[in-house]
């Protein structure tokens, strides 16, 4: 027989579920709310997975509540270990891997997939990815003092664990075909401080070059250059969780298109966080998403509030050189104005008519980003 509590059903206990089932709680003290995830429901938060290996932390460390412990401050109900195979529409029923569960309401929170890294060889070598608690536990496991350790990807996270793993005594080569780190969010200037920052503590960085081959401790680059290592970590990027969606007759495109409601095409289904694609295109960070959460969890409760996203700073957690960075709009033409010198810089993305839309600060200038960042154009 279905088991069925009606209400909320929220699928994911990340930390876009979590806060909307904190938040929702908040206004709706009584209301059924269920919470189905794939892993162990654990509390903790996800961008210290980046910088936790020199603080020390281990996986358990990392955990702020059992998912017994959160059930029983927000009375909720928590299904961890859970997989949900299918989303039945006309009975508004999930379909589990052991049996259903109904809803009123369901709010899909299950996120992204680690992009896919395939190059020859790839088959016969495991290329790490940390996307949760559960990956970061494999991860860890293992690392040796003083390990060789491949990183593929010199984005946002590929720098951050490059920093903190270094920090922490590994031996890390950075393999990347953009010219500087963080090529999607830094000019050329910021871009190069960090690769030197970076450098200093002894990241070995092959930028604008590709992996070619992989074997078993083994990488060799496009140019010929042979990379040996004892664990490869890839970072670069990740996919939204579509499927569920598109298999139920939802719509999705780069992600589970929603509308400002975060509602779906489907008026009784919702998404946040980044499974989803709202009118400002997809949101990987996590300050829109807690922005979602609070405005989704008023909806729920019967105050409809559309979504609605100032310009929100991102801090780049390394300590080698501090940053911060607020991106422009994907697509917004413009050019970018860099001043200071050195660590120390400041750089604003304006368009055409000379107003600033995006920023990027190093050194001493990445304090000023919540000065800066009200002065940029919301994000919707």
């Amino acid at each position: 027989m279905p088991r069925d509590p009606g209400g909320v059903v929220i699928v994911g206990s990340g930390l876009g579920g979590y806060t909307l089932a904190r938040e929702f709680r908040k206004l709706a003290p009584d209301a059924p709310v269920t919470v189905i995830t794939a892993d162990g429901g654990e509390v903790y938060s996800k961008p210290m997975l980046s910088a936790a290996f020199a603080q020390g932390k281990t996986p358990m460390t990392l955990i702020q509540k059992t998912a017994r412990q959160y059930q029983a401050e927000l009375n909720i109900t928590v299904l961890p270990r859970q997989k949900v195979v299918a989303i039945d529409r006309a009975a508004k029923q999930l379909v589990l891997s052991d049996g259903r569960i109904g809803y009123q309401r369901l709010v899909l929170a299950i996120g992204a997939d680690p992009r896919p890294y395939t190059v020859e060889g790839s088959d016969s070598v495991t290329i790490h990815t940390v996307n949760d608690l559960d990956d970061y536990a494999v991860w860890r496991d293992g690392l040796i003092p003083g390990g060789r350790v491949l990183l593929i990807g010199a984005g946002l996270i590929g720098s951050e664990f490059a920093n903190d793993l270094t920090t922490a005594g590994q031996k890390v080569t950075v393999v990347d075909p953009a010219p500087w780190p963080l090529g999607r969010l830094l000019p050329k200037e910021l871009g190069e401080e960090a690769a030197t920052a970076l450098s200093a503590i002894g990241v070995v960085f092959h930028l604008g070059r590709s992996v070619a081959k992989l074997e078993p401790g083994r990488a060799t680059l496009d140019n010929g250059v042979v990379v040996d290592f004892d664990k490869a970590l890839s970072a670069i990027g990740l996919v939204p969780r579509t499927g569920l969606a598109a298999a139920a007759g939802l719509a999705v495109d780069k992600g589970i298109v929603v509308d400002r409601l975060l509602r779906t095409s489907d008026p009784d289904i919702y998404a946040l966080g980044d499974c989803t694609q709202t009118e400002a295109g997809p949101l990987p960070f996590v300050a829109p998403l807690m922005a979602e959460a609070k405005a989704l969890a008023a909806t729920l409760a019967g105050i409809e509030t559309p979504l609605t996203l100032p310009a929100l700073p991102v801090v780049v957690k390394t300590p080698a050189l501090p940053m911060a960075v607020c991106p422009p709009a994907p697509g917004t033409v413009g050019q970018w104005r860099v001043e200071g010198q050195g660590r120390d810089r400041k750089a604003l993305f304006v368009g055409g008519d000379g107003q600033p839309l995006g920023f990027a600060l190093s050194g001493s200038y990445a304090a000023e980003r919540q000065t800066l960042a009200k002065g940029m154009p919301d994000l919707l």
